[in-house]
């Protein structure tokens, strides 16, 4: 009996978004499964295209002889997990749009076929009396290279072949003639590339606190009885989250499974790493995109062979074809970097959500200052919620001074510095203690203030930060109104009023100025492009061989250095006003991990005790994200967020759908735009049909803004529109999503690249 596969064709247009149908040969039968890569001629000239097989079936779709064979098999996947994977990606497709090849080159990620490791051990076979034969020979005449090799043989019985060329500095010639003689022979064995730095093990903490292991039991219990409603844990900074993951994940390993632990950047591998080794050896490694492809390849072999327990890193991590998923676990959810910014744009928290729900894993979430999105959903009973308000030093949050920059201006200090942070910078330095600088660069020179009243350009229709583009006009990136730059305040008639502009190089420059003995150190995306740099830095301030470190936002995020004491946060305003519904948000979430990085050792018997202290510079220091930051008050913050998204429809109150629309015709560009645009304001007048669906209400509606230029109207010649569409109910956004690409399809409208991004 035939079997025939139909295959999805990798071709990422939206005309070709369906299955073809091929036979499968007899020769490949037994490989060729759901997941397969495989190759197939493909139209009227045959051409050799890959693709990715999603489902085999007896029944011939055409006719049989009219149907092509597959001509090859790349990937057999018969060791993944390919029906969660696949399932998955047609989730992801729908939530999020694009083409179904997208979503499955997400979740079956190509496993590059890479030269095996090959490890050769030279080792010593001959006899005490050969050896010594052999030696008076060699030193006889003059053979240096042999008789240096074989002494250090017979001290060590057997050698590495690599070290022995670069340490005893002996070729291949050498190590021949010894294994001709019958003195030697050399080994082979095949050894995986393995990205875990050896030595690197961090502290076990033995003893749990009570709010710790409350959590762990709590969660263990409830895995125990089948309940995998996802977890989400509210601890404050210092509270000891990673071992309570570390505890979890343990026990959930013990009970046969693999576990997935998610964090939002690489810059926290080290850390993260050290500690899982700790308990877990080298049943743990961890995946990113600064592996090469070998090393990736071996991770994910190691995975799939059941040779890994635990595999860390960021959102592709997500994707590791464990045999046996238990657990997954994202740590520091409310992180922006967990959103793809590549088709599929996908969010971590949800994809892994699903993820776990069809794999029948349970699902951990952990932050000091979670998402307002996840912690909306404990409050509506979606997830469940479990707090660990105390550090688990025992020691005290930091102290935190507000620093308004309006005054300092006022007082003729034009320093990055203020006054207050000088002075405190000066008392570390004096008693061996670090400092932190953290120069909060998101929104860099987006926004415009005014530095003498603290004055921000916002738009009247949507209440979010304007931005200034280089036509000199200020826009608003989601209702497209626009208002002409300003050389004067309009609201104290200064002059002081512009992009703010400050880097970390300029940030260094003031600190050698200011503080000429100081040992620094700089992370940002300039230092850390090279493979290691992370670690290199980290490394080097954790063994104090650096006073100050000055970063980005790579620098507050779940690190532990415990002779931090200070931490300066410069130009707290430049994530306030982006001109993002998440500004507040986005804010709060920085000050308050930045603040965290201070005082986190435990009291010692010394003199002077390690209390953290935080300095804010802004010019806002009544808006309510700053001052909650400052007192660490994530309910207080929630409670005024959670009423400013439900004025404005924004997530989770409401949610958004934005289609980004690209052209190097412009009117070809807009008229995609506008025709997209009548489809959806059409979408709710053409009766039922497509719209009551699971999980739409009856009473749902759609709100149609735009379209009008993206923030960047053009980039390399190709125009760019956008359409937001707003809605209570995220299924009738995808609904209406859906439509939209069946509509561009029936009119064959594929000039115009078309993006999707929902709740952006």
């Amino acid at each position: 009996m035939a079997i025939y596969a139909d295959i999805i064709i990798d071709i990422s247009t939206e005309k070709l978004d369906r299955t073809f149908q091929y036979r499968v040969p007899e020769s490949l039968r037994d490989r060729v499964c759901p997941g397969s890569l495989v190759s197939v001629p493909f139209g009227k000239g045959n051409r050799v295209i890959t693709g990715y097989v999603v489902s085999l079936t007896g029944e011939p779709e055409f006719d049989p002889d009219k149907t092509k064979d597959i001509i090859d098999i790349k990937e057999d996947n018969k060791d993944r997990p390919v029906g969660t994977l696949l399932q998955l990606a047609a989730w992801m497709k729908h939530h999020y749009g694009g083409t179904l090849i997208q979503s499955l080159k997400v979740v079956l990620p190509k496993k590059t076929p890479v030269k095996p490791v090959e490890k050769q051990t030279v080792r010593l076979v001959a006899s005490e009396e050969t050896v010594k034969a052999c030696m008076d020979e060699f030193e006889r005449k003059h053979q240096v290279a042999r008789l240096r090799l074989l002494k250090a043989l017979t001290e060590t019985g057997a050698m590495d072949r690599t070290f022995i060329g670069q340490k005893l500095n002996v070729g291949s010639p050498v190590i021949n003639a010894l294994r001709d003689r019958g003195l030697a022979e050399i080994e082979r064995t095949t050894t995986y590339r393995n990205p875990v730095v050896t030595g690197i093990y961090g502290k076990k903490i033995s003893e749990l606190s009570m709010d710790q292991k409350h959590v762990v039991d709590a969660v263990l219990s409830r895995y125990d009885a089948g309940d995998m409603k996802p977890s989400l844990i509210h601890g404050v900074t210092g509270s000891g989250k990673t071992e309570v993951y570390i505890d979890i994940i343990d026990g959930i390993v013990g009970r046969g499974h693999q576990a997935i632990m998610l964090i939002p950047e690489i810059a926290l591998t080290y850390q993260t790493v050290a500690r899982f080794t700790a308990r877990f050896g080298d049943r743990v490694s961890f995946i990113h995109s600064r592996l090469s492809a070998g090393e990736r390849y071996d991770q994910f072999l190691r995975a799939e062979r059941g040779e890994l327990d635990v595999m860390i890193g960021p959102r592709s991590a997500l994707f590791t074809p464990f045999p046996s998923l238990g657990v997954i676990v994202m740590d520091e959810e409310h992180e922006s970097s967990y959103k793809s910014e590549q088709m599929p744009k996908y969010h971590t928290r949800e994809t892994a959500e699903e993820m776990a729900k069809i794999s029948g894993a349970a699902f951990i979430m952990g932050s000091a200052t979670p998402s307002v999105e996840a912690y909306r959903r404990t409050v509506t009973g979606i997830y469940e919620l479990y707090e660990m308000p105390e550090r688990i030093t025992g020691g005290e949050l930091p102290v935190v001074y507000t620093v308004d920059l309006r005054k300092e201006l006022a007082e003729g200090n034009k320093s990055i510095f203020s006054d207050k942070l000088k002075e405190l910078m000066e008392d570390r330095l004096s008693h061996g203690e670090q400092t932190m600088l953290f120069l909060n660069r998101r929104g860099y020179t987006s926004f415009v203030t005014c530095r003498k009243c603290g004055f921000v350009y916002k738009c009247p229709h949507c209440d979010v930060s304007l931005s200034l583009h280089r036509d000199k006009k200020l826009h608003c990136h989601y209702c497209g109104y626009e208002t002409p730059m300003q050389p004067l305040c309009p609201e104290c008639g200064s002059r002081y009023i512009g992009g703010m502009r400050a880097g970390t190089e300029q940030v260094e420059s003031e600190v050698r100025r200011v503080l000429p003995g100081a040992r620094t150190l700089r992370m940002d995306a300039d230092t850390t492009r090279k493979k290691g740099d992370y670690e290199r830095i980290l490394s080097a301030f954790a063994d104090e061989e650096a006073d100050i470190l000055i970063g980005t936002q790579m620098i507050v995020k779940g690190h532990d250095f415990p002779r931090v004491t200070l931490m300066g946060i410069l130009a707290a305003d430049m994530s306030l006003h982006t001109g993002d519904y998440r500004a507040a948000e986005r804010t709060f979430e920085l000050l308050t991990q930045a603040a965290g990085r201070a005082g986190r050792a435990a009291a010692s018997g010394g003199e002077r005790r390690l209390m953290g202290e935080v300095v804010i510079q802004t010019y806002s220091p009544d808006n309510y994200a700053v001052i909650t930051a400052a007192h660490q008050d994530y309910k207080g913050f929630y409670e005024e967020e959670i009423a400013y998204r439900s004025m404005g429809d924004y997530p989770p109150e409401g949610h958004m759908l934005q289609i980004l629309i690209e052209d190097k015709d412009e009117s070809r560009a807009l008229s995609s735009a506008e025709s997209m645009a009548e489809y959806a304001r059409g979408f709710m007048q053409d009766g039922p049909t497509g719209i009551i669906v699971s999980g739409v209400p009856h009473d749902a509606h759609i709100q149609v803004i735009g379209p009008t230029d993206a923030s960047v109207a053009k980039i390399n010649d190709v125009y760019r529109k956008v359409i937001y569409i707003k809605s209570k109910s995220y299924e009738l956004l995808a609904v209406l999503k859906d439509g939209i690409e069946r509509d561009r399809a029936e009119r064959k409208a594929q000039e115009s690249h078309v993006e999707f991004d929902f709740n952006p």
